[in-house]
Parts: structure tokens; sequence; C-alpha cells
């Protein structure tokens, strides 16, 4: 589709403050640079989130705005809200005038409220994901008049919603998990040829998580199984000596970069049900155990449901999963390939790959027609 006004298109993108927002933001970047090399991309946060250590790491443009959360309840803060909240909508406002943006983007949180109503105020298309099966507050405001609105899931309770899927890195959508598996598994020191488990908490970990898998693996040798268990940071299962404990079978880490290896690796992955997570396990047919967080609002048990009816995965409570369950649970659906391959296939039909090619092409489409409308408009003005 050629551009009318002949410059490259001028984006701006919405989100931060955990890396469930960053991730599908820049992977949506990505796919629109993909598309036309050319195209401005601005991305907007806060200044104590962490885009402001990951987006300049991508390779994107940061600027902030204040981080204005409403106070839920009477305080100080609730009668400085008005005046904050309106500094900030000035702040983007002045963010979309420089960057000239032909569309606002926003994945949710505090950051794309004010992004979302000074791009009302100047008519600029307003384009939204939302990752959740449950949209959050920004969402559901900016969901009123945005010209699109997409979601990663069905049921967000949002209006005129195209579900896309969840825009992901090309590393993990273009994953062959088969192709990958071998030397994915020798990259962590594991044994090419053995059936492996892989247990995450995220990033930040799951105590919870890591102490069942710390009870079990006494249990484990004779089974011929192995485990790779990403902890989280300081989260380090130790042994007598202080130092972070060493089983045949078992290898631990903090932390992984590149979480296409750990789904390269797994015959069957444990983990929280975090939206991204979720969507990336279906994308790539990896068998999963869910153990949604056991507090919040409840979005990881939403998160999980597509899944689980597909046959994807299987979910069990937080207090559910312990090691008893793991022994007479776990052990057995890890080592039957039969289960494991029929689980992957019912993932891969419900999973999508294509999701952050589809906001490209969504955000395009938007652009262009806000950029015919203003010509058209530029015209009838001059014949007036």
């Amino acid at each position: 589709m050629e551009n009318s006004h002949n410059k490259p298109l001028s984006i701006v993108l919405a989100g931060g403050g955990t890396a469930g927002h960053i991730s599908p933001m820049l992977a949506i970047a990505d796919a629109l640079k993909a598309d036309d090399q050319a195209t401005n991309i601005t991305v907007v946060g806060t200044p104590s989130g962490m885009e402001n250590r990951i987006v300049p790491l991508a390779g994107y443009e940061l600027k902030t705005i204040n981080r204005v959360p409403m106070p839920r309840r009477p305080s100080a803060d609730l009668f400085k809200f008005p005046a904050r909240f309106r500094a900030a909508i000035r702040q983007a406002g002045e963010i979309l005038d420089a960057a000239d943006a032909d569309v606002a983007v926003g994945v949710g949180g505090y950051v794309c409220t004010p992004v979302y109503l000074a791009a009302r105020r100047r008519r600029i298309p307003v384009v939204l994901h939302e990752a959740n099966a449950k949209a959050g507050l920004a969402n559901k405001l900016g969901a009123r008049f945005a010209a699109r609105v997409a979601a990663a899931f069905p049921g967000t309770g949002l209006e005129r919603v195209e579900i896309v899927g969840m825009p992901m890195k090309s590393a993990i959508a273009t994953l062959d998990r088969a192709e990958r598996k071998r030397e994915a598994r020798e990259s962590f020191g594991l044994d090419a040829d053995r059936p492996t488990i892989v247990v995450t908490g995220g990033s930040l970990g799951a105590a919870s998580l890591n102490q069942t898998i710390e009870a079990v693996l006494p249990k484990l040798p004779g089974s011929n199984l192995q485990i790779l268990h990403i902890t989280g940071k300081g989260k380090a299962i130790l042994d007598t000596t202080g130092a972070p404990l060493q089983r045949p079978g078992y290898v631990q880490t903090e932390f992984v970069d590149g979480m296409e290896n750990a789904y390269a690796a797994a015959d069957l992955f444990i983990s929280r049900s975090g939206a991204g997570t979720v969507c990336e396990l279906a994308a790539v047919g990896v068998p999963a155990i869910l153990v949604p967080l056991p507090f919040g609002n409840g979005e990881q048990r939403l998160n999980a449901r597509p899944l689980v009816e597909a046959g994807g995965a299987h979910m069990v409570d937080d207090s559910g999963f312990t090691p008893e369950w793991f022994l007479s649970t776990v052990v057995p659906l890890a080592l039957n390939e039969e289960r494991l391959d029929a689980m992957s296939a019912a993932s891969l039909r419900v999973g999508r790959r294509d999701a952050a090619q589809r906001m490209a092409q969504i955000i395009r489409e938007e652009a262009f027609t806000h950029r015919a409308a203003e010509t058209s408009a530029s015209s009838t003005a001059k014949e007036d």
C-alpha cells in the first residue's frame, strides 16, 4: 500500500511497567519495521518502568510521561490526581505532536490512558491490544473510542474486538521445536535424549513451585526424567554448603535469556499462566502444566482456560502443586510420549504465530485511512 504523503509512517507505541506489556509492544514495533524499515517508531513509557532498560536495548527511542495511578481510597493524592493526570495528558500530547504521529498504539498499563486521551483530542486514530483474558482499566477506556480493538484471548469484555493472538518475538513465533531440541538441551547441559521437564515461575520465580521441585528431586533418579529448573533471580535452590544444588538429571539456572531455547528443550513445561507464557506455549506447541497465581484478580486462570479446554495443557491450583501430586501425575505424563504428542497437536491448533504481523497490518491500515481522510479534508478546505 503506497503512502499518500510520500513520507514514512510515524507510530507511537504506549505501554510498560511489566514484561507482559513490553514484550508484545516490542514485537509489534519489530513487525512494523519488518514491513517498512523507514517507519518511525516512538515508544512511550514511565520513568520507573522496566521499559527504561528494555526498550533502548531493543533499539527504539523511549519517551516518558509521569506515572499517575488513580488513588483507590480517599487521600491527599486523590485531590492531587486531576492536576497530575492533566499534566500526563499534556506530556503525551507533546510526544504525539513531536512525532507527527499517524497512529497511537497502546498495549495497556498506566501510561496508555493519557496517550489515548491525547490522541483522541488530536483526532489521531487509536489502536489497542489487550494481552489478558480480563481487560485492564486503560484499555476499557481506550476501547470506547479506538479505531480498532485487538486482543490475545476471547471474552475480554471489550466491544468490536478482533482476536489476533499475542504478539511475540520472531525467535519464538518461528521456532521449530523438533529441529532445535537437541541443540537447546545441550546448551543447558542436559542429556539430548532424555525426557525433559522445564519448570519456571517467571523472571521473579515462584517459591511454591521451587519448593515442590526441591522436595521431589530425591525421588526422581529412577524415572529417567531430567529437569531444567528456572528458579528466578535470587531464588536458587541451595545445598547444605550454601552452593547451588547439583544432582544428576537436574540443572538449575536463575533466568534464561531467550525462552525459545527453554521451549525447544521441553517435553513438558510447568509454569504460571501469564498471558504471554500461555500464548507462547500454544504457538510453539509445548505441552504444559499451568499453575495460576493464587492471588490477584483471577486473570491467570482465565488466561489458561482456552489452552486447557483445547487439550494442550492441564491446570492445577497452586495449593495442589504438591510433591505427591507431582510424582503421581506429572511424572507419568512426562514419560507418556503419545499423550504429549496429542497435547502438542491440540496446542498448535489454538496457537497463533502471526499476531505481531496482524497488528502491524491493522496499524498500517488505520494510518493510511487517517492520511487519506486528512488529504480529503485538506482538499475540501482549499476548494472552499
